[in-house]
């Protein structure tokens, strides 16, 4: 008898292999999900504007990047809904009185600059939305920083309203802390978000709130914003500055984008580190360099910067923790 002959057909793709329920879109929804909080506080604390400086800010980057790969002949991704996250967290870092054409042209550098010039989704560096806010505030700091709407002087913000008078507009609290003063506020009011600051980032029980539903759904782990969160508190109170070390250690981490940058940036899956000790590093290093910005820089908030330089370290700490390869010798095990 004849040996019989096998045919065998073998299909080989890229990787990965794996697949899910998760998309980028359903990320990306979860997240706008987590924010929504942060919105409705903003709106209650400093007007209706809130909401509209939000809404032309996600238009704007939606824009931008259905625009930008378009006149490239590039597959639209504006329906994955990144680009919608981005807008909102642009609006979250600035102020309430910001200008309308200001943070337009925000998230033109956020999405065309930062985002699509490096490959689009996946391939920039650093994050979008604070690489906006940063170009921002280094080309309009007066704008970006000068005057704050004091929370419940709604009906004195108008719709194209850019500047406060006297009765609607206070000091943040980190511009006494960077002062070395104490605030004139409790822990309490800065928990809460009855303060004066950016639209998204006062209110850090509401901010928590969308944490714990990203955590619930698996979008995030707690790594990263625990670890940032806790140096930050820890920093606080081991150097008060002559004032209380709890009080001053709790209104460190309650005030300013500690909540919103370490819950929604820092744990961007572009821009962080992969492995789990290169994720608490990373936590680690932004709240000591927010600290040593607000204690020994020019800028009472250190935040997105503090997010920015670590983006840039990276590529350098998902070399840390790297699993073993299964079953190979020990020298290149370690490789």
């Amino acid at each position: 008898m004849a040996p019989m002959k096998y045919f065998y057909e073998l299909t080989v793709s890229s990787s990965p292999h794996a697949h899910g329920k998760q998309t980028t879109q359903t990320i990306m929804r979860d997240v706008l999900i987590a924010l929504l909080p942060a919105l409705v506080g903003a709106v209650y604390f400093f007007g209706f504007r809130a909401l509209v400086v939000t809404v032309v800010s996600a238009a704007a980057c939606v824009f931008f990047e259905w625009a930008y790969r378009k006149l490239l002949k590039l597959d639209s991704t504006v329906w994955d809904l990144s680009a919608v996250v981005t807008g909102v967290l642009v609006a979250y870092v600035c102020p309430v009185t910001v200008p309308l054409w200001m943070i337009i042209i925000g998230d033109f550098f956020a999405i065309v600059i930062v985002k699509q010039l490096f490959g689009g989704i996946g391939q920039n560096f650093v994050n979008p939305a604070l690489a906006g806010r940063a170009f921002m505030f280094i080309s309009w700091a007066g704008a970006m920083g000068g005057t704050w709407a004091k929370p419940g002087f709604s009906n004195a913000v108008g719709l194209f309203q850019t500047t406060l008078t006297d009765a609607t507009s206070a000091a943040t609290p980190l511009g006494a802390m960077h002062a070395g003063n104490m605030p004139d506020c409790s822990v309490l009011d800065a928990f809460l978000g009855n303060v004066g600051g950016c639209l998204g980032e006062t209110s850090v029980a509401l901010l928590l709130l969308g944490g714990l539903y990203l955590v619930a759904r698996r979008v995030i782990s707690c790594r990263i914003p625990l670890t940032f969160m806790a140096t930050v508190f820890v920093l606080g109170v081991l150097f008060p500055q002559g004032n209380d070390p709890l009080t001053w250690g709790a209104l460190q981490l309650c005030t300013g984008g500690v909540a919103l940058g370490a819950i929604f940036m820092a744990t961007d899956y572009v821009t962080s580190p992969v492995t789990k000790l290169g994720q608490i590093i990373f936590g680690i290093g932004c709240g000591v360099i927010t600290i040593v910005i607000r204690y020994f820089g020019s800028f009472p908030e250190g935040v997105s910067f503090a997010i920015l330089v670590m983006n840039t370290c990276v590529v350098l700490l998902d070399m840390v923790g790297r699993p073993k390869k299964f079953g190979a010798p020990k020298k290149e095990a370690k490789k």
